[in-house]
């Protein structure tokens, strides 16, 4: 995909995000907290994720996405909003950082798609990768669909070596396009709002400086026994 679409996609998220009123951000980031929550316990339950939950126990991280939109008739877009969580060397979560996606495409493709996707960080490299904002899948990091039929589509890198694993369940159909050059970024008005000022990805995921005990169950969600 070229540069400038996909700096004209995210430009153009970035700038809906930021239209939200402080009422309605409140509003959407327990709704994202809340959702992932499900979405991580209906992932790590289900028999046809049974690698999800193995990779769970010893990731880096998670991002969780409760929504990627997708749609398109030769010319694409998707995107959606979601949490980032990182695990210590004590198998400890961390408080949820907010993170939104975005990506344009150009090519053969028509269809709409609407997945909850899980992202296991397996690498501090690809921790990192996120964590450094503007982050690009396959690009700043390896990135591979999970072996499951409802993977999301990845590079060829197989996934126990990838440093991301994407797994999701879709509804609709898609035909074409790819998770390749999608870029994650931080949705900086909604951890503020969440924890306040000083809230970033870095400083909530890794430095643990912020907490917020409405998001106890989705961190409960994360550990996996």
């Amino acid at each position: 995909m070229p540069l400038f679409l996909r700096r004209a996609c995210c430009a153009c998220l970035m700038v809906l995000f930021a239209a939200y009123p402080a009422a309605t951000r409140a509003q959407e980031s327990q709704e994202l907290v809340d959702k992932s929550r499900l979405v991580l316990e209906k992932l790590l339950a289900s028999a046809d994720f049974t690698r999800l939950k193995a990779a769970t126990k010893s990731a880096h991280g998670v991002l969780v996405f409760p929504s990627i939109l997708k749609a398109g008739f030769i010319f694409g877009a998707e995107g959606g909003s979601g949490v980032l969580l990182t695990r210590d060397a004590n198998g400890v979560w961390s408080y949820p950082a907010f993170y939104g996606m975005g990506a344009g495409s150009v090519g053969l493709q028509i269809g709409f798609q609407d997945s909850e996707a899980v992202f296991v960080i397996n690498t501090l490299k690809g921790l990192n990768a996120v964590l450094n904002n503007n982050f690009k899948f396959g690009i700043d990091a390896s990135i591979a669909a999970g072996p499951v039929g409802q993977g999301i589509e990845g590079s060829t890198t197989t996934a126990l070596t990838a440093d991301i694993e994407a797994y999701s369940k879709n509804r609709g159909l898609f035909a074409g396009g790819s998770l390749e050059g999608a870029v994650i970024y931080e949705r900086d008005s909604l951890n503020k709002e969440y924890y306040g000022l000083g809230a970033t990805g870095r400083t909530i995921a890794m430095d643990r400086t912020f907490k917020n005990e409405r998001a106890e169950g989705l961190r409960a969600a994360a550990t996996v026994k």
